[in-house]
């Protein structure tokens, strides 16, 4: 075995504390341990969410919990909202900030609206020295543009399932953020992300499930969940032609990295 990590692996954007789980939460946490996933970031994203998702971390040991406002519900956001985020992130299980973003696809809030509460949590991040994660669907420029403008390099952070070019990619790099991968590896038609996965450094390299969404290849188009991480980090292997040992050491020890001040 290479190294104390050789053997674990981390899933850092989940949301088990959804709905979808309501039946089986327990066993589908017990799968994922069994899978040799021994960290999760459970990640809260709006007023519903956020409660729950710190709840679960409170409840097992080797979850984490972000908090955040979704760049769709930022439509939604009231005064004294911010303040209540950055209340949360005192809590021993927030690791950080998100997801936050821009979302261009869905189109449920106004750009302009979007853009202010995404500067509002960079802004956060950087003043209490919290990671940020990063929703970006349909909007690399001006995700790239405005946390270039906001200093997000001061904290950096996570760019949730990436599906930008190397060329964002280069730029996302350059500002302290590590690329992180899911589901969509596994798929036959995903040139891309297969291709800037590739390059993408192994020290600045993440896997993810985004559980329930993005399901891994064989079980596109059903529920995903944790344990399917050892399917995207299996594929991360072999598009870079190593190990699977050797990712889920690598990946893991990222993790740690980015959650540095308060994942152990």
């Amino acid at each position: 075995m290479k190294g104390m990590f050789a053997q674990m692996l981390t899933d850092t954007h989940a949301h088990l504390n959804v709905k979808a789980f309501d039946a089986d939460r327990e066993e589908v946490i017990q799968r994922a341990l069994d899978a040799g996933v021994t960290r999760i970031v459970n990640i809260g994203f709006n007023r519903e969410t956020i409660p729950s998702s710190i709840k679960l971390a409170e409840d097992y040991e080797f979850i984490y919990s972000t908090v955040g406002w979704h760049p769709q519900d930022a439509i939604d956001m009231k005064e004294g909202d911010l303040e209540w985020i950055e209340s949360l992130c005192a809590h021993p299980k927030v690791v950080g900030i998100g997801e936050i973003g821009l979302d261009y696809y869905w189109d449920t809030s106004p750009k302009e609206v979007q853009h202010q509460v995404f500067r509002e949590q960079i802004r956060l991040a950087r003043r209490l020295g919290l990671p940020i994660v990063i929703h970006n669907r349909d909007a690399h420029a001006d995700v790239v543009r405005l946390l270039k403008e906001e200093n997000a390099s001061e904290v950096g952070g996570i760019m949730h399932c990436f599906s930008g070019s190397w060329e964002i990619a280069k730029q996302c790099l350059d500002m302290n953020f590590y690329l992180s991968f899911g589901g969509p590896v596994t798929f036959k038609n995903a040139v891309q992300p297969k291709e800037v996965l590739a390059k993408t450094p192994l020290d600045r390299l993440l896997v993810e499930t985004d559980s329930p969404y993005l399901t891994p290849h064989p079980y596109r188009g059903k529920r995903n969940e944790s344990s399917y991480v050892r399917l995207v980090a299996e594929a991360a292997a072999e598009i870079k032609g190593i190990d699977l040992e050797e990712i889920m050491r690598n990946t893991t020890e990222n993790a740690l990295q980015v959650f540095s001040k308060k994942m152990k």
